[in-house]
């Protein structure tokens, strides 16, 4: 076996413009953690090392769906093919690790729909046949602007006729380092008060109630394994989230594995 390398593909949970609604994180040092250490074990803080206790953080306003995350069929309907949505506890662990592929649709203009013809172009760019279990990734570009507010509505998004096309070929995962899954809500929003057509609202989630898969969102560097590594393919990706109980989704530290 040779050397093994893991790339980092997921973003921060931080208290940065990049959400809707950040979530706020709260960093206690060691000097207040020697306070609390002295109240619970009767010692002085004096009496620690240093005087200092334990470090801890606390994070309000926190949904499961900030930072790089693995949303659930719960999250997109109660009932999928007609039984009750897996909560991302239910997801099996099987499906979140598996072989890799990114999809380069960087050329997208911002705010427009992946189209199957848009995949099936992206796939023979790089020589590839989908297989059941690989796990896809679109790269949009849209990470390089983590930590901005212009995040929110930055790459392209996908459709529902190109999601429904991933599941048919057996790919039940799939990702993004977009903000989700869909086109930015600003584009569906315009789409919608132009054509009065509500099937366009959030309509590659809602593919996910026909046919079943889930969805990663928030990745990142997918570029540095495409355009550095040379690595479209090749590569297995981790993608285990948090077992929250009964959540629509769950952080995830999405990571891929290569062996050199």
């Amino acid at each position: 076996m040779g050397r093994i390398r893991v790339v980092d593909l997921s973003v921060p949970l931080e208290s940065a413009p990049s959400e809707f609604i950040p979530p706020e994180v709260i960093h206690k040092g060691h000097k207040e953690g020697a306070a609390l250490m002295s109240a619970l074990f009767g010692c002085s803080e004096e009496e620690l090392p240093d005087g200092l206790g334990w470090a801890d953080d606390t994070l309000n306003n926190l949904s499961t769906h900030h930072g790089t995350h693995l949303d659930a069929p719960w999250h997109f309907a109660p009932v999928v093919e007609g039984k009750p949505a897996r909560t991302i506890d239910e997801v099996p662990l099987e499906w979140c690790y598996g072989d890799g592929v990114i999809l380069d649709l960087r050329r997208k203009p911002r705010g427009s729909g992946v189209t199957v013809d848009d995949l099936k172009q992206a796939l023979g760019k790089i020589g590839y046949q989908l297989k059941p279990g690989d796990i896809v990734l679109i790269m949009t570009g849209a990470d390089k602007l983590w930590g901005t507010r212009e995040y929110l509505n930055a790459g392209c998004g996908m459709t529902r006729r190109a999601t429904l096309w991933l599941v048919e070929q057996g790919v039940r995962v799939m990702g993004t380092d977009a903000w989700g899954w869909d086109r930015p809500f600003q584009d569906i929003r315009e789409e919608y008060e132009k054509t009065g057509d509500a099937n366009v609202v959030w309509e590659a989630h809602y593919a996910a109630r026909e046919k079943e898969c889930i969805h990663v969102e928030k990745l990142a560097n997918l570029d540095y394994l495409y355009d550095v590594l040379k690595k479209p393919y090749g590569f297995k990706v981790a993608l285990f989230p948090v077992k929250v109980k009964g959540a629509s989704a769950g952080w995830c530290r999405a990571v891929a594995i290569l062996e050199d």
